[in-house]
């Protein structure tokens, strides 16, 4: 049973990406499906599991000398379509940029990858520099279906939360 659901997910996500191409029109597809790919087939095509996901840095910003704040599509080493969103926090120690705190967005696996890495991905990334810094994040499920919820963190004690 559990194939089959993930099978079934598997066949949603293809369609949901074909039908984004579809409906963003010939002009965007290129930013739906992966350069040098024939079509939006291509897009569905079985490649072997990653080992190490591939990461794109989608989102940065930085607050005074010390803090930055980053959002990163890391691609799912289960699922070539599928992607996670990791919101990271930086301090700057000694000249250099030290990871502070990580913590994913949304569900695991819950997102594209290809209009998570293409044009337009980030709907609203905003980031506040006064304690407790708030930090909201909406991105692009896909082209037709549109934009995610915002989802909402705040930086406490140098930790990333919820809210």
């Amino acid at each position: 049973m559990k194939n089959t659901e993930k099978s079934g997910t598997r066949r949603l996500r293809r369609a949901l990406v074909a039908a984004g191409a579809l409906a963003a029109g010939a002009a965007t597809v290129v930013g739906v499906v992966p350069a040098g790919a024939a079509g939006a087939a291509e897009a569905g095509r079985h490649h072997p599991p990653r080992t190490t996901p591939e990461t794109r840095t989608i989102a940065t910003s930085t607050l005074g000398d010390d803090l930055r704040v980053t959002l990163t599509a890391v691609r799912s080493t289960q699922d070539d379509l599928a992607a996670n969103v990791r919101l990271s926090t930086y301090t700057m120690d000694r000249g250099h940029w030290k990871l502070q705190d990580t913590e994913q967005v949304g569900k695991k696996d819950s997102w594209f990858w290809f209009p998570l890495t293409g044009s337009g991905a980030v709907c609203e990334f905003s980031t506040a520099s006064r304690a407790p810094q708030r930090i909201k994040v909406q991105l692009l499920i896909t082209p037709s279906i549109g934009c995610s919820p915002v989802h909402r963190f705040q930086v406490r004690d140098g930790r990333i939360v919820t809210g």
